[in-house]
């Protein structure tokens, strides 16, 4: 009974989504995008589109056609097909679910029906994620098999993208969802959701920038460490000649110190103060940039790890050895370049790549574990509001 229940209410769902246009719309866009995606290709000129060759160093020469299809996967496909364009799409798609379902007149002949409040709103709200893994995996399966055909190797890890997806999905549906109880209105709901997404992308892209600036403040003060060591070595070396040759070295009788100078070191290469002060400053730069980034971090493990999330796919299909061949050919593309001594600290190579591995080495229980408890407390609120509400 409980199950006959449950899957008629997922068969009336999907039959409600089906016949909206924008699920054939967005089938169709998904569908385009991986006939783009089959499009591009690499020959030893460079990278393709159609029969059309862009000459570039990204060739055959030093990249596999493998690589190259997961690279694309990972930098468009993911981050900003997925993530942003099929996942606005199915927020418009999804965001009338709940208001539709509390709305006056249907509600009424639902609830009349022997069955439980909290397994009808949660039986709707996995319909909406039905929805949305569908849509994309059509998309990752049209890309395993371009991958295959064109790239030479088979790559099934691609339909990992399904549930990542769908549990970075899954956190800005719970938000949906509880603004379309609340509110009872499509609009409102998919506004608020909109707005609430936007703050999470503004604290994904603060935490981003402080923690470049921090590994960029930490990579200028070890330069600066190295800065002052060299002065003192170089000081060091003048004090040790000048006793080789039986002459008074700075702090002798013969030879007092400078009034307001209280270290030999100083007057032997007058460029280490310049050196330690570089240094001091830097030192409080980082404690600066520490307690920011601390600040931030703090108030993004309360929220879901939207940007943590759907970077797990890059994690799981591209191995550290191609991360670093990748790294290695951004650094060369930079070779040569004029460098700009008034450049940012976080502009360093060096920093890029520290920060590539703190964001990888983020463990699975403060992604998904902490992203997950907060999707449970706003289902639980959702629950509490649906089962207490009188319509």
């Amino acid at each position: 009974m409980i199950l006959s229940q449950t899957k008629a209410i997922f068969v009336d769902a999907y039959r409600e989504l089906n016949a909206k246009k924008m699920f054939w719309i967005t089938m169709a866009l998904n569908v385009l995008a991986v006939v783009l995606f089959a499009s591009l290709g690499i020959n030893e000129r460079g990278v393709s589109f159609l029969h059309w060759t862009i000459e570039s160093p990204m060739n055959t020469a030093r990249f596999s056609e493998e690589l190259f299809y997961k690279v694309q996967f990972t930098t468009w496909g993911i981050p900003f097909w997925l993530s942003w364009i099929t996942a606005i799409l199915a927020l418009i798609s999804t965001a009338s679910i709940v208001p539709d379902l509390v709305s006056s007149g249907i509600i009424e002949p639902v609830l009349s029906k022997p069955m439980g409040r909290i397994r009808l709103f949660l039986t709707k709200y996995l319909t909406g994620l039905l929805f949305v893994g569908f849509q994309v995996f059509v998309f990752s399966l049209g890309c395993v098999l371009v991958i295959g055909i064109r790239g030479g190797a088979w790559e099934p890890k691609l339909l990992l993208a399904v549930p990542i997806v769908l549990m970075f999905f899954s956190y800005l549906f719970a938000m949906c969802a509880l603004f379309g109880l609340l509110t009872r209105s499509t609009i409102a709901a998919l506004l608020l959701t909109l707005l609430f997404w936007f703050m999470v992308w503004i604290v994904n892209t603060g935490d981003s920038v402080i923690l470049s600036q921090r590994e960029g403040s930490i990579v200028q003060l070890e330069d600066r460490r190295e800065d002052v060591e060299k002065q003192e070595r170089f000081a060091r070396a003048r004090i040790e000649q000048l006793q080789e040759e039986g002459k008074p070295i700075p702090g002798d009788a013969d030879r007092p110190l400078p009034e307001g100078i209280d270290d030999p070191l100083v007057v032997m290469n007058p460029a280490l103060t310049a050196s330690r002060n570089r240094l001091a400053e830097g030192e409080e730069s980082v404690e600066m940039w520490e307690a920011w980034y601390g600040r931030v971090f703090a108030l993004k493990t309360i929220l879901p790890k939207t940007q943590e999330t759907i970077g797990l796919t890059e994690r799981w299909l591209i191995t550290q050895e191609e991360i670093t061949e990748l790294l290695g050919f951004g650094n060369e593309m930079n070779e040569g370049r004029p460098q700009d001594e008034d450049a940012p600290a976080f502009a360093d190579p060096r920093v890029s790549e520290r920060v590539a591995t703190i964001m990888r080495e983020r463990s699975l229980l403060w992604i998904l574990g902490t992203s997950f408890g907060y999707e449970f407390v706003i289902l639980g609120l959702c629950c509490v509001v649906f089962v207490r509400r009188d319509f």
